[in-house]
């Protein structure tokens, strides 16, 4: 009862923060321009009547808290609508989410199976040259701008090796470069989180009676210490997959990956505003959706900790 208390509280709060963004984003991209104009901005001899036939079409005519109304029900029953100018949204939305999440979940594996096992082994060598190799890897790592990094890795592996295809999504080749460039910059930080909380819980005084009981170093090491500091990195992975799902735009970009980003960028340029809403909206989602899972995870980490 209290886990579904807890996850009760957590939806409705969502349910707040989710018309707060909706609402918020729906009024500013309305700021930016007529989609009536950009679709007839190529039109010769184009008359005010010509324009108000395209709003009223469009439905851009009636009031904004309707137009809002309308789009929120939409969402919620599971009809997107349709675009201005790309037909239903639903097979859009749902193609690019599918590639933005296979990115983000393929990095965010990439990123835990470097920075964890080196983050150990820096906490487990404090002060040796591997320790300090690490530490200045993971430094320079998080000075590299995700957008260099990945047209570097376009410049090396495609235009000068021709091993990778430079862009678009044509099979699971296509998804190293993409993968690694996001990658290596989550693994920088994670590395540090790691090394940093697993040398707070080795010297602590539970590692030091597991170690006067005859526990291996393994045991020791991986069993006891690693889980009380995993903590810390899951609360961070949290934090860091809404500015992942926010940094996907740049990478999706120079890649040309066919995900949320890459949609999004375009529904701004067209001033679509039924597919931007809808983008942001699952976008938002999904971040609180991670951000609950993180919660009921520390319940299995730790069992001590209450849900509150």
């Amino acid at each position: 009862m209290p886990i579904l208390s807890f996850i009760l509280k957590r939806v409705i709060q969502a349910g707040f923060v989710l018309i707060a963004v909706t609402l918020f984003v729906s009024f500013a991209i309305r700021l930016t321009g007529d989609p009536a104009v950009m679709m007839l901005r190529e039109s010769a001899n184009v008359t005010p009547e010509d324009l108000e036939r395209i709003r009223e079409g469009l439905g851009l005519n009636r009031p904004f808290l309707v137009q809002y109304g309308d789009f929120i029900a939409g969402l919620v029953t599971g009809d997107l609508g349709q675009s201005f100018f790309r037909g239903a949204i639903a097979p859009l939305v749902s193609g690019a989410l599918g590639a933005t999440l296979l990115l983000a979940l393929t990095s965010l594996a990439v990123s835990l199976l470097i920075s964890i096992p080196l983050g150990i082994y820096a906490a487990t060598h404090r002060g040796s040259f591997g320790d300090q190799l690490v530490r200045v890897l993971s430094l320079a790592g998080l000075s590299f701008p995700n957008f260099w990094l990945g047209i570097m890795l376009v410049l090396i592996f495609s235009v000068t090796l021709r091993w990778l295809p430079p862009s678009g999504f044509t099979g699971p080749q296509s998804l190293i470069m993409p993968a690694v460039t996001i990658g290596v910059i989550l693994t920088s930080t994670n590395l540090r989180i790691v090394r940093t909380t697993m040398l707070d819980v080795l010297s602590s005084q539970f590692i030091m009676v597991a170690r006067a009981k005859g526990l291996s170093q393994t045991k020791v090491v991986y069993k006891h210490a690693l889980r009380n500091s995993s903590i810390a990195l899951v609360t961070y992975l949290g934090l860091q997959f809404g500015s992942l799902m926010g940094g996907l735009v740049v990478v999706e970009l120079v890649f040309n990956w066919p995900g949320m980003g890459t949609l999004a960028i375009e529904a701004i340029a067209q001033r679509d505003y039924p597919i931007l809403q809808t983008v942001i909206s699952i976008l938002a989602v999904l971040i609180v959706a991670v951000n609950l899972l993180v919660d009921l995870t520390y319940m299995l980490l730790d069992p001590r900790i209450r849900l509150e």
